[in-house]
C-alpha cells in the first residue's frame, strides 16, 4: 500500500510515541498511541486507481459524498456560469486529491479564513481553502480544496505551468473536508445528492456533443 509522503511525520511520531510510552508504562497503557499510529496509516493511505478513458469525461477530484449541485455564476476566478460539485471527506475516506481531465495549472491561491464545518454551504467561501484554476480544452476549471472543523491543512502539489493527465494526483487535505469542483455549464452530471464518489475513478460528467 502507497501512503501520501504528507502523512509520514504523523505515522512516524506516533510510532515513537507509542514505543516511549511501551517503554515506559506497558503494553496497556500504550495501546492508545499505537491505535492512533494505525488510524495515521489508514488515514494516508493512497490506493491506486483506474482512471476510466473518455475523450469528455471528468472524473471525481476527492472520495466522499456529494452534498452540493448547483449552478452559479463564478464571480472570483471563472467569470462564468458553471456547475458546482461539492464532495465532502469524513476522516475514514482517502483524502488524496485528484484532478477530473488533462489540463494545465493556471493558478494557485491559498486563501485564508475560517474552520467551519466543511459540510455547510457557507464553508466554501468563508473556510480556509486552495483555489487551483485549470486549463483545458473545455475552458477554465475550478478546483477549491476546503479545510474544515477538524481538517486545518489542504496541501496542493503542483503550482503554475504544471500539466497534468486526468486522475493524477494534485494535493491532499489533512482529516475530514471537502473539496469543490466549478464544471462548464453544459457538462451533463452522472452523479446525484448523497452519491459516494472516488478520487480519479467516478465519472462526475461529461460534455456531450464536442
Amino acid at each position: 500500500m502507497k501512503f501520501a509522503p504528507e502523512g509520514y511525520p504523523f505515522i512516524i511520531f506516533f510510532a515513537a510515541l507509542s514505543g516511549i510510552v511501551f517503554w515506559m508504562g506497558g503494553a496497556g497503557i500504550a495501546l492508545i498511541p499505537l491505535l492512533l499510529t494505525m488510524f495515521m496509516f489508514y488515514f494516508f493511505r493512497d490506493p491506486e486507481r483506474t482512471v476510466p478513458v473518455g475523450r469528455n469525461i471528468f472524473v471525481a477530484p476527492a472520495d466522499g459524498k456529494i452534498i452540493v449541485i448547483k449552478d452559479l455564476l463564478e464571480t472570483e476566478h471563472l467569470h462564468k456560469d458553471v456547475k458546482q460539485v461539492s464532495i465532502f471527506m469524513s476522516p475514514f475516506n482517502v483524502h488524496v486529491n485528484r484532478v477530473p481531465c488533462d489540463g494545465k495549472v493556471k493558478s494557485v491561491q491559498h486563501v485564508k479564513g475560517k474552520f467551519l464545518a466543511a459540510y455547510k454551504d457557507e464553508a466554501s467561501i468563508q473556510n480556509e481553502h486552495i483555489d487551483m484554476v485549470f486549463e483545458t480544452r473545455y475552458g477554465d476549471l475550478l478546483l477549491r480544496q476546503v479545510a474544515g472543523f477538524v481538517a486545518r491543512r489542504a496541501v496542493c502539489r503542483k503550482s503554475e505551468g504544471d500539466v497534468l493527465q486526468s486522475g493524477e494526483r494534485y494535493g491532499l487535505i489533512k482529516f475530514s473536508s471537502r473539496v469543490d469542483i466549478y464544471l462548464p455549464k453544459d457538462a451533463v452530471l452522472r452523479i446525484g445528492l448523497g452519491d459516494m464518489v472516488k478520487a480519479g475513478e467516478t465519472v462526475l460528467g461529461e460534455i456531450v456533443g464536442r
